[in-house]
């Protein structure tokens, strides 16, 4: 059974079956395999990486992990259980929007295998939030494991209608103000819009909420990128000002890939991962403790998510690494992250973000 889940194990014999396929054809057979929920949660206990030092709260939410399933993966909220089974900390499920979508046409997935990243230009698909709504009422739930999740849609009267439907099934709602592939959400990267739309999710709200941020440009750029790194930060002053609890830091990069069916798509793996540890510093520089950061973007390793962590996050989120390492990356990372944890002297994952900038282990 260790062999069988070992990343090692999956990346030299799984994973080279499945990229023969296209991306979306071993999502669909993955997904298959999710379909016996039974099966995982046997499996459980061989895939869960359980220690004290890892247990952090976000937000009133207890984790076992800081590990989360960032959104993305499971869009309409059918294998949240089956993916809770696999080690995280808590899973967002989505995104979910108000009506069915077909999203972008195909090709809309690119793998770059050699740096372990994705670009996609999926656009939402989905079965739209009645069929979400219907798939978490009638679960078990993942019992030790915390439901986020996502929503987003192109008016805050859509976005709202999801965040009402969904809010009573799920720990938290995470709003998704920032896909590069969904041109209406850019509205909302003005503060003045988002301050509205915070304003009306807030009317209704009763669970904490979550915003899944905009990136950065790359660093290095021009007088504009600087500009726009600054709307930003100032977009997450909106977000502390209107008491949102936790910050996503941060969506896909936006980048031009003419294999695409639309030319253009979300860069999300290991190609983001320095950006992302760049985002959450200066977020974190930038609103003090006031809320909690979830880091999201090329994490793969045990002292990635460290990285993450001491550079001012609460948890981290991850999506490529599940398809490139497998079902056996969250233990790999939680065994890491608890090894490191100790050997730098502390207690608990919670205590990382006081060390100096440079500790390691």
């Amino acid at each position: 059974m260790a062999l069988l889940l070992n990343p090692n194990t999956y990346r030299d014999l799984i994973r080279p079956l499945l990229f023969r396929l296209p991306p979306e054809t071993a999502q669909k057979l993955a997904d298959e395999a999710l379909r016996l929920t039974p099966v995982w949660k046997l499996l459980e206990p061989y895939l869960e990486y359980a220690h004290l030092s890892l247990r952090t709260t976000v937000a009133g939410i207890d984790m076992r992990s800081p590990i989360g399933l960032a959104a993305g993966y499971d869009k309409d909220c059918e294998r949240l259980e089956s993916l809770a089974a696999l080690g995280f900390g808590y899973v967002v499920g989505g995104t979910v929007t108000l009506s069915p979508r077909t999203g972008n046409p195909s090709p809309r997935i690119l793998r770059y295998e050699r740096q372990e990243s994705l670009v996609n230009s999926l656009g939402f698909p989905g079965k739209g939030v009645g069929n979400a709504t219907m798939r978490l009422a009638g679960s078990n739930g993942p019992a030790r494991v915390p439901a986020v999740v996502s929503v987003s849609g192109e008016t805050i009267s859509e976005i709202v209608a999801c965040h009402r439907e969904l809010e009573p099934l799920a720990s938290a709602i995470e709003v998704n103000i920032s896909s590069p592939n969904t041109a209406g959400l850019r509205a909302f990267h003005d503060m003045g819009a988002l301050t509205e739309l915070l304003t009306a999710v807030n009317a209704d709200r009763k669970r904490p909420l979550f915003v899944k941020m905009p990136p950065f440009p790359q660093a290095g750029g021009s007088r504009d990128d600087d500009d726009a790194r600054k709307l930003v930060l100032g977009l997450a002053g909106v977000c502390v000002d209107q008491g949102v609890d936790a910050l996503t830091i941060a969506n896909t990069r936006p980048v031009r890939e003419p294999q695409l069916a639309v030319g253009v798509g979300g860069l999300s793996g290991r190609l983001v991962y320095r950006d992302m540890l760049r985002m959450v510093s200066d977020t974190r520089a930038a609103v003090g403790n006031s809320i909690a950061i979830n880091a999201c973007g090329g994490v793969f390793s045990g002292r990635d998510a460290w990285n993450a962590l001491l550079a001012g996050a609460d948890t981290v989120q991850l999506l490529t690494a599940l398809i490139y390492q497998g079902p056996g990356v969250v233990r790999s990372i939680n065994r890491q992250l608890a090894l490191m944890v100790s050997l730098n002297g502390l207690t608990s994952v919670s205590e990382i973000a006081q060390l100096p900038r440079e500790a390691t282990a």
